[in-house]
């Protein structure tokens, strides 16, 4: 196998899903719906939060941004791979390649930071209802969403840096859909065991965090709502949480067996199958678990449609 430069290297060779040319129109159209589905739904999400007066609160606030940061995660992977089989090719360029990279660890760092934000939006809303108003302010709201995209912005920019320092690479074949940073760390030729453990360990941290705020609010939730004496007070408390609990176990689920799988087992065909569910799947299912769960936004979509009407 011959040993490429890092300054020889001017673009890389994705496989794709699949090599068999009978699948290339059906997934060409399966994943052109799936896009833009995914696209139209957190448009409208987004729409009926900013349109309607009754969802602006903090909870909604987050769900918009989660929804744009579920918009820019699906178009950093799914564009390209379309435009792929259209055009029967799958170079990717050194620079486009980075770039696709940094994007899609900044928009998937944002969606978990945006998850942690509104996991403590609802555990004010349980464990201090009195002071929801006072603690969840908009000052607040949008500090957390200013640290969000800063933390997000630092993991991409170090995960970048950590592919610029590989000086050659064995091949330039990437077994995925997109630039993955694990796979590029699988390619290089030098020794890579510093920038693996680097990588896993901010990914771990960038990771661990954000799940660790998830986990906390929800003991503290869990814990409030054991204390409600009636039955029907504990169900429309757990109710609140249900859409937004389906959502962080459908995103981290996938998310950290693609990471600790690529790490402790790889196997390229089960990462890109995990990778399609949560770069492709997860978007695309936020704004359907979202409006199909929550009475707000259902009743935001009938009060759209009958002005609309």
């Amino acid at each position: 196998m011959e040993i490429v430069s890092h300054s020889l290297v001017s673009e890389f060779f994705l496989t794709g899903l699949s090599d068999n040319p009978g699948l290339q129109p059906l997934l060409f159209g399966l994943f052109l719906s799936m896009y833009l589905v995914s696209v139209l739904g957190n448009l409208l999400i987004i729409l009926v939060v900013s349109s309607d007066a009754h969802l602006h609160t903090p909870m909604y606030f987050f769900l918009s941004n989660l929804s744009l940061a579920d918009i820019g995660f699906i178009s950093t992977t799914v564009p390209k791979m379309i435009m792929d089989i259209q055009t029967q090719s799958r170079v990717i360029s050194y620079v486009g390649c980075l770039t696709q990279m940094s994007f899609l660890i900044l928009f998937g760092c944002m969606d978990g930071m945006f998850l942690t934000a509104m996991a403590y939006d609802r555990f004010v809303a349980i464990c201090h209802p009195l002071h929801y108003s006072v603690i969840m302010n908009p000052h607040l709201c949008g500090f957390l969403v200013l640290v969000s995209f800063c933390v997000s912005l630092l993991d991409s920019q170090l995960h970048n840096l950590i592919v610029l320092q590989l000086t050659c690479f064995k091949d330039v074949e990437i077994s995925n859909f997109f630039c993955d940073p694990s796979q590029l760390l699988n390619l290089a030729c030098s020794d890579t065991l510093t920038n693996n453990v680097v990588m896993y360990f901010v990914g771990v941290i960038s990771g661990f965090l954000p799940i660790s705020g998830i986990f906390f609010s929800y003991y503290k939730i869990v814990s409030s709502i054991l204390r409600i004496p009636s039955t029907g007070g504990k169900y429309k408390a757990f109710s609140t949480c249900g859409s937004h609990l389906s959502v962080v176990c459908l995103f981290y689920g996938t998310a950290i067996g693609v990471y600790l799988g690529s790490a402790l087992l790889p196997s390229p065909r089960k990462d890109m199958v995990a990778s399609v569910v949560y770069t492709v799947v997860t978007p695309m299912l936020n704004p359907f678990i979202y409006s199909l769960r929550n009475r707000d936004i259902k009743s935001a979509l009938w009060r759209s449609l009958r002005r609309i009407g």
